[in-house]
């Protein structure tokens, strides 16, 4: 058995785009043994299709062509869970749960898709009420010693590292000090209570931001870029993909790395994989 597996987290953007893009040869390249899929914006038939020889298990969007989760593994997966139980939440192709194994211990693994959002809007409303789901729902994942391990582009700069123009949105949805608050209590010491960057106090979860505790202090490393201007070529990206690891976890966290295309063509999604190798 090898000593490390290797999960990556990846917004596909359309798993047929992104396979007809060449994300196969990447895939071979990286040698990931789980992937958890965001935006996969397709049919279980057309997943299958798409990447013959895994493992996969899906949760479609309620509009075609929208959103969809899932979670393809080289490992079997022993238990599935879709949605929220009786939130009544939007989450439809957007938070998948499974449990398979990890040399001789439970994994909890979860596919993840926030809400954008829009400030004003009602999508700003379900991404409040998404976002809530979560902050009850986590806590359950994170009994002591457990193995779990949140993934996906959850839409949201949690530090002003996390977004090189962080002043230009403070105002915009993924970077509101209300949205970066979740965040804050995420990532909060477990049973204490946490004052968010919004001013509001609740009760920290203890969580792990993967990225930020192996990388430390420093921007990014980004995660999505937008499609305006130049801000691949400048490196003018934001931090929203995330591994959100309960503490035992991430004690196993061996390695972690962004697949950032080499060039602005060579990319097969607008967002880039987040990989991590975890201890076995």
């Amino acid at each position: 058995m090898p000593d490390t597996v290797r999960i990556a987290s990846i917004n596909v953007n359309g798993i047929r785009a992104a396979v007809r893009n060449g994300m196969l040869r990447w895939l071979d390249e990286a040698d990931v043994d789980i992937m958890a899929l965001q935006e996969v914006r397709a049919t279980a038939e057309q997943l299958r299709a798409a990447l013959p020889g895994w493992e996969l298990i899906n949760d479609e969007a309620l509009a075609k062509g929208r959103a969809g989760v899932a979670i393809a593994s080289r490992t079997p997966v022993t238990e599935v869970r879709r949605g929220f139980d009786g939130d009544g939440v939007d989450a439809a192709g957007r938070w998948l749960e499974v449990e398979t194994d990890l040399g001789g211990t439970g994994l909890t693994i979860v596919s993840a898709y926030v809400h954008s959002g829009e400030v004003g809007t009602p999508k700003q409303e379900a991404k409040w009420a998404f976002l809530d789901a979560m902050e009850k729902r986590m806590p359950q994942l994170n009994a002591p010693g457990s193995h779990a391990v949140i993934m996906g582009d959850l839409n949201v700069g949690h530090r002003e590292l996390d977004i090189r123009n962080w002043k230009g949105n403070v105002k915009r949805a993924g970077f509101l000090p209300r949205e970066r608050a979740y965040f804050d209590r995420f990532f909060g010491p477990v049973g204490q209570t946490i004052t968010g960057v919004d001013g509001s106090t609740g009760t920290g979860l203890g969580w792990v931001d993967v990225g930020r505790r192996f990388h430390g202090e420093i921007d990014g490393p980004y995660t999505w870029w937008s499609s305006r201007g130049k801000a691949f070529d400048n490196d003018t990206g934001w931090r929203i993909d995330y591994h959100v690891a309960t503490p035992a976890l991430a004690e196993r966290v061996r390695g972690y790395w962004i697949g950032r295309a080499p060039s602005w063509d060579t990319r097969w999604s607008d967002h880039a994989p987040v990989v991590v190798d975890y201890a076995v």
